[in-house]
């Protein structure tokens, strides 16, 4: 079957960095689904993976952690699907990505596609909702019932994929939203997707909330640079507050005041980590993802695909890694068909 795979961690720059090959197509046993790929997306953590190590793969490596297809066949302990279901998901970290023409994947974390979607936009959909939503409503526990009214969220990086996500899944808990963006395309963007407020991250954050009357702010998540905000997010933050996370910092951060002194907590998100640890909850996230498909269907979320680049081939996936690193990309990038 064709793939785009890896043997090298190369610049994106190279043309060998990422490249068209064919590998065995696999068998369905067991909990897995096998999946005919019909559209992926593209996310920093496969930029993250591709990015240039000393390290060579004895065998094609396959990245990619964004997909919608179709059911081709199922292992003999699955339950939930049969051949010719339409779905989509992330996928697990462990496990060779969806950049090839069909898949293995575990049913627990595949969930039934926005019938209201094509595949391609289904497709920019699973890892960032997936994110967003385990971070806000699972581990900050902020409420998702519109009980948050009057209060207010802080969105660091509110243009990207995941801040896409939750500036929509702030507006559902009912919180007045506060995103940060630096373009007019950006800001623009989020504004469209519901932001109250939209503040240049370039410039100090407090003067701007100062400047619209915001003084106390319970909730932050991070999705742009970890360490580059935190004496801020020190500063803004209201006591017995909560921040969310999602980049490593290169380096250690401070924890001690003002955070221990306003007791405030602290959450990583990694939308990995059910698939990686097999956790006895592993299929939480089929069900989040067809809330998110049941949300999406009803009108009250909006697809967050911004650029289809065309084909699955190493070429488009290589400018579609470029995009990324270039920092420029809004919502996210989607590639269909082979």
């Amino acid at each position: 079957m064709k793939a785009v795979a890896l043997t090298r961690y190369l610049p994106i720059s190279d043309a060998h960095s990422l490249f068209d090959t064919e590998i065995e197509k696999p068998v369905a046993t067991a909990r897995d689904l096998l999946v005919r790929m019909l559209a992926v997306s593209v996310n920093p953590v496969d930029t993250k993976v591709r990015s240039p190590k000393d390290k060579v793969e004895s065998a094609p490596r396959v990245l990619g952690w964004d997909a919608a297809g179709i059911v081709e066949a199922v292992g003999d302990q699955v339950t939930a699907f049969k051949p010719g279901d339409e779905v989509y998901y992330a996928g697990s970290i462990e496990r060779p990505g969806c950049n090839s023409e069909y898949q293995l994947v575990d049913e627990r974390i595949v969930a039934r596609k926005p019938a209201s979607l094509d595949f391609a936009q289904a497709a920019a959909l699973p890892l960032t909702a997936i994110t967003a939503w385990e971070l806000m409503f699972e581990r900050m526990r902020i409420g998702n019932d519109g009980s948050e009214h009057g209060r207010n969220l802080l969105v660091i990086g509110g243009a990207g994929g995941v801040g896409s996500m939750a500036i929509q899944f702030g507006k559902l808990a009912g919180v007045t939203v506060i995103a940060t963006a630096s373009r007019a395309d950006t800001i623009a963007w989020c504004r469209e997707l519901g932001a109250d407020h939209v503040i240049d991250h370039r410039q100090a954050l407090q003067p701007q909330l100062d400047a619209l009357g915001i003084t106390a702010i319970p909730y932050i998540v991070n999705f742009a640079d970890s360490a580059a905000y935190w004496t801020q997010m020190g500063e803004l933050i209201a006591p017995q507050g909560r921040i969310g996370l999602i980049v490593e910092p290169s380096a250690p951060l401070p924890i001690g005041d003002p955070f221990k002194l306003k007791s405030v907590s602290i959450h990583w998100e990694m939308m990995f980590t059910r698939a990686k640890f097999q956790t006895d909850d592993m299929i939480e996230q089929r069900h989040l993802l067809a809330r998110i498909a049941a949300l999406i269907d009803a009108g009250k979320l909006r697809g967050t695909m911004r650029q289809n680049l065309g084909s699955i081939t190493a070429e488009n996936l290589r400018k579609a890694h470029a995009l990324l690193e270039s920092g420029q990309s809004i919502g996210k990038i989607v590639l269909a068909g082979w």
